[in-house]
C-alpha cells in the first residue's frame, strides 16, 4: 500500500477540517480490538460547499458524484482526528451511503461511486474497495444529497 498522504499530497487533495456534529453521537467509534465506526458524514467540508439537493430533480449524476466525494473527505478527516494517522487503516469493510432522491432515480450505486473511487484511488483496490450499499432516501438531514457512513479495519 501506498503512503496515503503522499497519494493526498501527489493528487492535489486537501482533508477538510472534520466536519462540526450535527447532534449527540461519536464521529468515530472504536469496537473489537481493530475496528472503527464511522458515524455519517455529509457533503459540507467548508466554505460554501455544501451540496443540496435531490437527485433526479435539483442534481445529476455527477453532482451527485461529487458529493459523495466530499462526503468521503470527511470520513477521512474523522478518521484522521481519531487516528493520527491514515496509514494505520488495513482495510475498509463497509460503506453505508444514503442518496436523497427522486421516487423514479434508480441511480444510486452510480452516485456513491464518486467516494468510493477515492478510496480505491488512496487505499488501492484491496483496502479500498469494501462492501458497499447505496440507498435511495426521500430527505436527508438539512437537504443534502448524500450522507455516507464506514465501517473500517485497522492495521
Amino acid at each position: 500500500m501506498n503512503d496515503v498522504y503522499e497519494l493526498l499530497e501527489k493528487k492535489g487533495i486537501t482533508l477538510p477540517n472534520p466536519p462540526a456534529k450535527g447532534g449527540i453521537y461519536t464521529p468515530v467509534q472504536e469496537f473489537g480490538d481493530s475496528f472503527l465506526y464511522c458515524s455519517g458524514c455529509g457533503p459540507d467540508i467548508g466554505s460554501g460547499t455544501n451540496i443540496i439537493g435531490k437527485l433526479g430533480k435539483d442534481l445529476t449524476v455527477e453532482d451527485g458524484q461529487k458529493a459523495a466525494y466530499q462526503c468521503m473527505l470527511n470520513l477521512l478527516a474523522n478518521l484522521h482526528e481519531k487516528t493520527g494517522n491514515l496509514n494505520n487503516i488495513k482495510r475498509f469493510v463497509k460503506i453505508l451511503a444514503f442518496v436523497n432522491s427522486t421516487d423514479d432515480f434508480a441511480m444510486q450505486p452510480q452516485v456513491v461511486n464518486g467516494g468510493s473511487q477515492l478510496l480505491a484511488d488512496l487505499f488501492g483496490e484491496e483496502a479500498g474497495t469494501p462492501a458497499r450499499s447505496a440507498i435511495g432516501t426521500n430527505s436527508l438531514p438539512g437537504g443534502m444529497a448524500c450522507e455516507i457512513e464506514a465501517l473500517v479495519e485497522l492495521k
